[in-house]
């Protein structure tokens, strides 16, 4: 062979991989909704299933985007922070704001999902001249603070994400089965399943009662614990879901449906609270806030369930009376009528805001 000549490899072409089929018009498992899951590509798909009220798989529908920007009058040349990430709605929102002049600091501690998000929000143009997202807890808001200075606004929407709740395989839901897992960060910490067999009865209904009152707490700790210590499986959702069934055997019929819906719902809201330690996480940030704040900065909070409300209302109630805040929301805000037929899931949202004085 002439030594001038280089050797061309040659390698086999991808073998092609058809898409699993469905049975039906529609598919209904979340693997199997590939034109949901890519919302850019078939964008006349996501808007029909909009257009029902429901959210697309593998993505979220930012909740009161209006309402908060009215609030936060962010301007440009300012410097933010966006506590939860998620799907990335409320951040967009808020960097279409600034038009491309100061900067705004998210973070999320989920890394499946984040990463999703960078890349959706580079290919908006979003890159690391305004947007910097931080792989950590909205707990550690101080230390970016210290860094970036105070913030003009600052925004916490303390939902789960939707692509986080229908995904079967993150085990955030009952309604499709998958592994009882319930982790913001899979890589870290211990899954649903694992902290129920740590748990004694008396402690899961205390854990029932305080992250989602939870009124059938001591049936469904009692069934959970007893059957736990006779062996029983508890690894999944829906063997979680049965044992709420089974707690709730006794009620009548047509009550016992609704009631055994609806304590799955604040079972799974309780759980992954504890999971994540969300609470603590709130604590934290909102002990922090004011230091994270510049005069005159705003603050906008987004709550899910009474536990977290009842924290964000005595905080700033709390800073209000110091004198480190200089108002703050009286009442809750909520989603219109229009938005709740629209979007379901924001149904149970409560929106507060405050003001940082200008000085202490």
């Amino acid at each position: 062979m002439n030594s001038n000549t280089k050797e061309t490899k040659h390698t086999a072409p991808e073998k092609h991989v058809r898409r699993k089929h469905y049975a039906g018009r529609y598919p209904k498992n979340f693997e199997e909704k590939y034109k949901e899951l890519n919302p850019e590509k078939y964008q006349d798909i996501a808007t029909h299933v909009k257009a029902k009220g429901s959210t697309p798989a593998g993505t979220h529908i930012p909740i009161m985007v209006r309402e908060i920007l009215d609030f936060l009058q962010i301007k440009p040349g300012q410097t933010g922070f966006d506590a939860t990430l998620g799907y990335g709605g409320h951040t967009r929102a808020m960097l279409e704001q600034l038009q491309g002049k100061g900067h705004l600091h998210a973070t999320d501690v989920d890394p499946i999902e984040s990463e999703k998000t960078q890349k959706r929000l580079l290919d908006a143009g979003y890159g690391d001249d305004i947007l910097t997202i931080h792989h950590m807890n909205f707990a550690g808001i101080d230390k970016i603070a210290a860094e970036s200075g105070p913030f003009d606004f600052i925004l916490a929407d303390l939902g789960i994400s939707s692509m986080q709740l229908d995904n079967p395989a993150r085990g955030f839901s009952y309604k499709t089965d998958g592994p009882l897992d319930l982790r913001m960060n899979p890589q870290r910490g211990i899954s649903a399943a694992k902290l129920l067999r740590k748990l004694s009865a008396e402690e899961l209904e205390g854990m029932l009662i305080e992250n989602a009152d939870e009124p059938y707490a001591e049936e469904i700790a009692r069934t959970i614990s007893s059957d736990i210590k006779n062996g029983i499986s508890i690894n999944t959702t829906k063997e979680l879901y049965r044992e709420i069934e089974k707690a709730l055997s006794r009620l009548p019929g047509n009550e016992r449906r609704q009631s055994v819906k609806k304590s799955c719902a604040r079972v799974f809201q309780a759980l992954r609270i504890d999971v994540n330690a969300e609470m603590e996480s709130l604590y934290a940030f909102l002990e922090k806030l004011p230091g994270a704040l510049a005069p005159g900065g705003r603050v906008a909070i987004l709550t899910f369930h009474s536990g977290e409300d009842r924290l964000v209302k005595k905080a700033f109630k709390q800073y209000v009376k110091e004198g480190l805040f200089s108002d703050a929301a009286r009442d809750v805000i909520r989603p219109s009528a229009e938005e709740c037929v629209a979007n379901p899931r924001s149904k149970s949202t409560k929106l507060r805001w405050a003001i940082r004085s200008e000085s202490e």
